[in-house]
Protein backbone atom coordinates (compact mmCIF):
# COMPACT_ATOMS: atom_id res chain seq x y z
CA UNK A 1 0.00 0.00 0.00
CA UNK A 2 2.91 2.31 0.74
CA UNK A 3 4.23 1.71 -2.67
CA UNK A 4 0.82 2.73 -4.48
CA UNK A 5 0.13 5.76 -2.41
CA UNK A 6 3.92 7.12 -3.14
CA UNK A 7 3.03 7.11 -6.90
CA UNK A 8 -0.40 8.18 -6.34
CA UNK A 9 1.26 11.21 -5.15
CA UNK A 10 3.73 11.33 -7.57
CA UNK A 11 1.21 11.36 -10.13
CA UNK A 12 -0.81 13.76 -8.60
CA UNK A 13 2.35 16.15 -8.33
CA UNK A 14 3.02 15.67 -5.04
CA UNK A 15 5.68 14.18 -2.29
CA UNK A 16 6.04 13.01 0.98
CA UNK A 17 8.39 14.27 3.44
CA UNK A 18 9.46 13.42 6.99
CA UNK A 19 10.05 10.06 9.03
CA UNK A 20 7.51 9.25 11.83
CA UNK A 21 8.72 9.05 15.23
CA UNK A 22 8.51 6.07 16.83
CA UNK A 23 6.31 6.54 20.19
CA UNK A 24 3.81 3.90 20.98
CA UNK A 25 1.38 6.47 21.74
CA UNK A 26 0.89 9.84 20.42
CA UNK A 27 -1.37 12.21 19.12
CA UNK A 28 -0.69 13.38 15.60
CA UNK A 29 -2.58 16.33 14.55
CA UNK A 30 -2.89 16.96 10.48
CA UNK A 31 -3.19 20.71 9.29
CA UNK A 32 -4.05 22.59 7.70
CA UNK A 33 -7.68 21.20 7.64
CA UNK A 34 -9.94 23.48 4.78
CA UNK A 35 -11.54 20.90 2.19
CA UNK A 36 -12.95 17.03 1.60
CA UNK A 37 -9.63 16.39 0.13
CA UNK A 38 -7.87 16.58 3.40
CA UNK A 39 -9.22 13.09 5.01
CA UNK A 40 -7.58 11.49 1.45
CA UNK A 41 -4.76 13.08 1.94
CA UNK A 42 -4.33 11.90 5.49
CA UNK A 43 -4.82 8.18 4.81
CA UNK A 44 -1.98 8.78 1.67
CA UNK A 45 -0.18 10.10 4.96
CA UNK A 46 -1.06 7.27 6.85
CA UNK A 47 -0.15 4.76 4.42
CA UNK A 48 2.82 6.40 3.10
CA UNK A 49 4.33 6.27 6.90
CA UNK A 50 2.97 3.02 7.49
CA UNK A 51 0.72 4.44 10.24
CA UNK A 52 -1.75 2.22 12.23
CA UNK A 53 -3.97 5.20 13.78
CA UNK A 54 -7.00 6.14 15.31
CA UNK A 55 -9.05 8.84 14.21
CA UNK A 56 -12.00 10.52 15.73
CA UNK A 57 -14.97 11.14 12.82
CA UNK A 58 -18.38 12.48 13.32
CA UNK A 59 -20.63 9.82 14.31
CA UNK A 60 -23.05 9.89 11.01
CA UNK A 61 -19.95 8.94 9.15
CA UNK A 62 -20.26 5.42 10.72
CA UNK A 63 -23.51 4.50 9.60
CA UNK A 64 -24.40 2.45 6.86
CA UNK A 65 -23.43 1.92 3.96
CA UNK A 66 -19.49 3.16 4.49
CA UNK A 67 -19.68 3.08 8.59
CA UNK A 68 -17.99 -0.35 8.50
CA UNK A 69 -14.81 0.88 5.89
CA UNK A 70 -14.45 4.15 8.45
CA UNK A 71 -14.15 1.82 11.21
CA UNK A 72 -11.93 -0.25 9.35
CA UNK A 73 -9.29 2.80 8.84
CA UNK A 74 -9.10 2.84 12.59
CA UNK A 75 -12.45 5.08 12.87
CA UNK A 76 -13.80 5.92 16.45
CA UNK A 77 -16.92 7.41 16.39
CA UNK A 78 -17.84 10.49 18.26
CA UNK A 79 -20.71 12.36 19.04
CA UNK A 80 -19.82 16.24 19.18
CA UNK A 81 -22.86 17.57 20.98
CA UNK A 82 -22.89 14.80 23.43
CA UNK A 83 -22.48 15.81 27.22
CA UNK A 84 -20.06 12.82 27.56
CA UNK A 85 -16.16 14.24 28.02
CA UNK A 86 -15.20 13.24 24.54
CA UNK A 87 -11.42 14.57 26.42
CA UNK A 88 -11.84 11.67 29.08
CA UNK A 89 -13.29 8.83 26.77
CA UNK A 90 -10.56 9.27 24.56
CA UNK A 91 -7.70 9.40 27.04
CA UNK A 92 -8.89 6.31 28.80
CA UNK A 93 -9.16 4.73 25.22
CA UNK A 94 -5.47 5.74 24.70
CA UNK A 95 -4.35 4.16 28.29
CA UNK A 96 -6.15 0.90 27.72
CA UNK A 97 -3.90 0.31 24.09
CA UNK A 98 -0.80 -0.88 24.84
CA UNK A 99 0.14 0.91 20.79
CA UNK A 100 -2.00 3.93 19.84
CA UNK A 101 -1.54 6.78 17.33
CA UNK A 102 -4.00 9.55 17.50
CA UNK A 103 -4.88 11.17 14.44
CA UNK A 104 -6.66 14.28 14.71
CA UNK A 105 -7.58 17.75 12.56
CA UNK A 106 -7.04 20.25 15.08
CA UNK A 107 -9.70 22.87 13.37
CA UNK A 108 -12.49 20.20 14.02
CA UNK A 109 -13.50 21.75 10.24
CA UNK A 110 -13.28 22.98 6.82
CA UNK A 111 -15.12 26.56 7.48
CA UNK A 112 -12.64 28.87 8.94
CA UNK A 113 -12.69 29.77 12.31
CA UNK A 114 -10.92 32.17 14.65
CA UNK A 115 -9.26 28.87 16.69
CA UNK A 116 -8.27 25.37 16.90
CA UNK A 117 -10.35 22.96 19.32
CA UNK A 118 -8.46 22.51 22.12
CA UNK A 119 -9.38 18.77 22.65
CA UNK A 120 -6.28 17.71 20.76
CA UNK A 121 -3.84 19.40 23.27
CA UNK A 122 -6.22 17.98 26.38
CA UNK A 123 -5.90 14.48 25.69
CA UNK A 124 -2.03 15.15 24.78
CA UNK A 125 -1.83 16.05 28.32
CA UNK A 126 -3.68 14.10 30.43
CA UNK A 127 -2.71 11.07 28.14
CA UNK A 128 0.63 12.01 29.21
CA UNK A 129 1.64 11.41 25.52
CA UNK A 130 3.57 13.85 22.40
CA UNK A 131 2.14 15.38 19.74
CA UNK A 132 3.28 14.83 16.43
CA UNK A 133 2.95 17.56 13.70
CA UNK A 134 1.62 15.88 10.10
CA UNK A 135 1.03 18.27 7.20
CA UNK A 136 -0.50 18.87 4.05
CA UNK A 137 1.01 22.09 2.26
CA UNK A 138 -0.57 23.11 -1.08
CA UNK A 139 2.03 25.89 -2.31
CA UNK A 140 4.21 23.41 -2.29
CA UNK A 141 2.53 20.37 -2.82
CA UNK A 142 3.99 18.56 -0.16
CA UNK A 143 2.59 15.87 2.59
CA UNK A 144 4.36 14.77 5.66
CA UNK A 145 5.47 14.32 8.99
CA UNK A 146 7.12 17.34 10.73
CA UNK A 147 8.59 17.90 14.10
CA UNK A 148 7.15 16.66 17.49
CA UNK A 149 6.46 18.03 20.82
CA UNK A 150 6.23 16.72 24.81
CA UNK A 151 3.37 18.97 25.53
CA UNK A 152 4.56 21.17 28.84
CA UNK A 153 0.85 21.93 29.97
CA UNK A 154 1.56 25.53 29.06
CA UNK A 155 -0.66 25.72 26.23
CA UNK A 156 0.58 29.24 25.21
CA UNK A 157 4.25 28.26 24.92
CA UNK A 158 3.22 24.95 23.41
CA UNK A 159 0.96 26.73 20.67
CA UNK A 160 3.76 29.05 19.99
CA UNK A 161 5.94 26.23 19.37
CA UNK A 162 2.98 24.17 16.47
CA UNK A 163 2.05 28.20 15.22
CA UNK A 164 5.15 28.28 14.48
CA UNK A 165 5.76 25.04 12.50
CA UNK A 166 2.12 25.64 10.93
CA UNK A 167 2.46 29.37 10.16
CA UNK A 168 3.48 28.68 6.49
CA UNK A 169 1.53 25.41 5.19
CA UNK A 170 -1.70 26.54 3.18
CA UNK A 171 -4.50 24.36 2.82
CA UNK A 172 -5.77 23.16 -0.39
CA UNK A 173 -8.38 25.94 0.17
CA UNK A 174 -6.13 28.43 1.80
CA UNK A 175 -9.41 31.33 2.41
CA UNK A 176 -11.01 28.63 4.64
CA UNK A 177 -7.78 28.17 7.61
CA UNK A 178 -8.60 28.85 10.79
CA UNK A 179 -6.29 30.96 12.97
CA UNK A 180 -3.77 28.70 14.72
CA UNK A 181 -4.71 29.80 18.36
CA UNK A 182 -6.94 27.83 21.04
CA UNK A 183 -10.24 28.50 22.60
CA UNK A 184 -9.63 30.10 25.41
CA UNK A 185 -12.23 28.04 27.27
CA UNK A 186 -10.41 25.08 29.88
CA UNK A 187 -11.48 21.35 29.23
CA UNK A 188 -10.87 18.77 31.49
Amino acid sequence: MKTLMRALLKLFGWKQVGELPDFKKCVIIFAPHTSNWDFVFMLMVRFCFKMDVAFLGKHTLFKPPLGWFFKWLGGIPVERSSKNNVVKQVVAEIQSRDRVQLALAPEGTRSKKPYWKSGFYHIAVQAQVPIVLSFLDSKTKTIGIGDFIHPTGDIKQDMDKIRDFYKDKLGIKPEFASDIQIEESPKS
